[in-house]
């Protein structure tokens, strides 16, 4: 019998195992059959070419406009030269060596085709250096390219969609199925869903798209449900220890502080506020992620929940992604508190605490002395790194963990941190200035109640963003850097992103006609000698040393450095009202969010600020598009959801920066919200009931298949 763990080498061969092993990382018959399609392509319709992304690998159908062989002129040999179209759109082959002649013989004007290739550019046009072909025709007796619907899978250079098709064809033929069903049987006809091995035939050899679209429900609804099966058992086992009731005091610190303001709350504040000093006077365990648009807030909501922490005679802990951030925290939380923070010192005030900032980097007495007020009490806010979660760390009376920027940090940094009271579970507070569309915060911080600031407080400054085409306009980055010296003359500073350090061997891309990424080191270089000469300029990025970053980002701060040339170092938390523009240099290699984020350092003052996205890519293309969007509107969370609609379904989870499997390959957090909020709803009444799974070993044996530990850490991660 054939089971999904057996091996698929003894079934399909050494070559073709090696080959799906090689490329995909599938092993086993259950990675083959859970290898889903991309999509499916109905016999004759032809593939959007437009659509297509640099640098994506693809598969085509397209029909053969033109094929002709030529001599080469800069070697010996002959290549074929070939142009395909979608009826609008056209796209450029080429072949060299023996292919040349295949292709020339076989890729006659008329022909229709799938291709398989690497998207490149040359010359202004989209073209698939040597990529795999295979001719559609209907004389292929016993071809799977004879159904109706031809499934697209995700492929690789070492397999193609219709290898992988015809090595699914021949499992499905000789795999016996599934022994029992994950899922029980009642459940299914609650939620209209069918078997397991029905959905796994139909998804791979569908006969309608009606037969499809029921074998897909039934394939995500097992994803969304192991995904939130082991996000309720987290969230139960968070609960397990009791945290302090940290109920709110009338004329305490908070109070006084409150009285101080020299503004108004904001109604999101406000709002968010209230539910956060709820979770503080309860004994279940806060766990809240706070996200807002940058410049919304987030640290006063963060801050008032610690002072009333404080007041209730407990300690806090803020924890920042990088020392320059930590430090800027730590200063911005003293500036705020003013004689409120000044507890022991002559003029402070009566309720005054006292904030501490803990860095890797501090000299020994500095750090002794933290150390010092941390164990004692003295310290009721303590700022720093992950180097607050080290063992010598030791807390007088923790009560809340406010984490910045949460998917900067591992699951056992959190947790370690979580820990650190005895017989207590701190709360938590996780604030991200990155905005998450819903879907995203029930699957990726399922384990987290979500609290969003959409309102920005009164004051703060317009920011218009325009996109520097480079290639079309070349002019137009001359301007780019007479606008910053204008502003540079009008007393203020500029900002200038890259993707790359420079003293690093930059990535090769096997597109030859694309260079590697521009570099601070380069461009810094470049300005202090051309457009910007006579204006000082200092670089800043995660190799220097924690105090050479701190020189540099006071400097900048106090107006001593006219231009910043940065990595995304300055992505986070970095504040300096006087800097007004911004210019992100290869901005087409950033995401979505992340010129958002970045955007959000300028207009932070009175004056308006400015950020151009400079970029060499040509318009008409899906990136170009992506820096239009972002050029169009400043609300983050719009762009999020644009920015969750352009990436990758397998990339939403970021396993592409983890390099894992996100385990997520059916289910779309973009079009399942419902799904996704009905199987957490379900996931909660049966963990609720049964926290083991122990009387549902189906779903057990489910969420081990489809979420391993590794995976439901990531998840956390992210």
């Amino acid at each position: 019998m054939i089971s999904f763990d057996d091996k698929l080498q003894p079934l399909l061969g050494k070559k073709t195992a090696d080959a799906l092993e090689t490329g995909l990382g599938l092993t086993t018959v259950g990675d083959l059959l859970r290898h889903y399609p991309r999509r499916y392509d109905e016999r004759g319709k032809l593939t959007d070419i437009r659509s297509l992304e640099i640098d994506e690998h693809v598969t085509v159908q397209a029909e053969v406009r033109k094929c002709q062989k030529r001599q080469m002129k800069a070697r010996r040999g002959q290549m074929t030269e070939a142009v395909i179209t979608d009826g609008t759109s056209e796209l450029h082959l080429v072949f060299f060596g023996k292919p040349a002649f295949v292709a020339e013989q076989e890729l006659l004007p008329g022909t229709r085709a799938l291709f398989a290739g690497k998207v490149g550019r040359y010359r202004q046009n989209l073209q698939l250096v040597h990529p795999a072909f295979e001719v559609l025709t209907a004389e292929q007796d016993g071809s799977s390219f004879l159904q109706a619907f031809l499934p697209v899978y995700p492929a690789s250079q070492h397999i193609n969609t219709w290898n992988i098709a015809n090595c699914v064809k021949q499992l499905l033929e000789i795999w016996d199925g599934v022994p029992e069903d994950p899922l029980p049987e009642d459940f299914r006809l609650e939620q209209g869903l069918i078997g397991l091995e029905d959905a796994l035939r139909s998804i791979h050899r569908p006969d309608s798209w009606a037969q499809i679209s029921v074998a897909q429900l039934r394939l995500k609804w097992d994803e969304a449900l192991a995904v939130q099966l082991a996000l309720a058992q987290r969230r139960k086992a968070s609960t397990a220890r009791p945290a302090p009731a940290c109920a709110r005091r009338s004329g305490g610190i908070l109070d006084a502080f409150d009285a101080r303001l020299p503004f108004t709350l904001t109604a999101g504040q406000v709002e968010v506020g209230s539910q956060v000093s709820a979770d503080l006077e309860s004994t279940v365990p806060m766990n809240r992620l706070l996200q807002g648009e940058v410049g919304s807030g987030k640290t006063m909501v963060a801050l008032r929940a610690m002072l009333q922490a404080v007041d209730a005679g407990r300690q806090s802990a803020m924890l920042a992604p990088t020392e320059v951030l930590a430090a800027q925290h730590a200063r911005s939380l003293t500036e705020m508190l003013g004689d409120l923070a000044q507890a022991g010192q002559l003029g402070g005030a009566e309720d005054a605490t006292r904030v501490t900032l803990l860095t890797g980097s501090m000299n020994t007495a500095q750090r002794r002395q933290a150390l010092l007020d941390i164990v004692t009490g003295e310290a009721g806010i303590v700022v720093g790194t992950h180097a607050i979660i080290q063992e010598k760390v030791e807390f007088h009376s923790l009560g809340l963990v406010v984490v910045d920027e949460q998917h900067r940090f591992g699951v056992e940094q959190r947790a370690a941190l979580s820990a650190r009271g005895e017989r207590e579970n701190p709360h938590v507070l996780v604030m991200t200035a990155t905005p998450i569309p819903r879907t995203v915060a029930m699957t990726v911080y399922g384990d987290l109640e979500v609290s969003a600031l959409r309102e920005l407080p009164g004051g703060r400054s317009p920011i218009k963003t325009s996109v520097v085409p480079v290639r079309e306009k070349p002019a137009w980055l001359d301007r780019a850097f007479a606008r910053v010296r204008e502003e540079v003359a009008k007393g203020h500073q500029a900002y200038f992103v890259c993707p790359r350090i420079g003293d690093e061997e930059p990535a090769k891309s096997e597109d030859e006609d694309k260079r590697p990424a521009l570099s601070v080191i380069d461009v810094a270089t470049m300005l202090a000698q051309g457009p910007l000469r006579g204006l000082r300029i200092e670089i800043l990025h995660g190799r220097m040393p924690p105090d050479e970053k701190d020189a540099v980002m006071r400097a900048f701060a106090a107006n001593e450095v006219h231009v910043l040339v940065a990595t995304t170092v300055i992505e986070v938390g970095v504040n300096v009202p006087n800097a007004t523009v911004m210019a992100i240099m290869d901005a087409d290699r950033f995401g979505v969010s992340q010129l958002h984020q970045l955007r959000g350092r300028v207009g932070r003052g009175s004056a308006p600020g400015l950020c151009l996205l400079v970029t060499e890519m040509p318009e008409m293309t899906a990136t170009m598009e992506r820096l239009r969007a972002v050029e169009s509107t400043l609300d983050g969370f719009e762009l999020a959801q644009l920015d969750l609609e352009l990436r990758r379904e397998g990339d939403i989870l970021g396993a592409a920066q983890s390099g894992r499997r996100s385990g997520l390959k059916m289910l779309s957090l973009l079009r399942d919200e419902d799904i996704i909020a009905d199987a957490r709803t379900a996931a909660q009444q049966v963990v609720d009931a049964d926290p083991d799974l122990a009387e549902h070993p189906g779903l057990a044996g489910m969420v081990a298949t489809l979420l391993t530990e590794e995976r439901a850490d990531f998840l956390e991660k992210t």
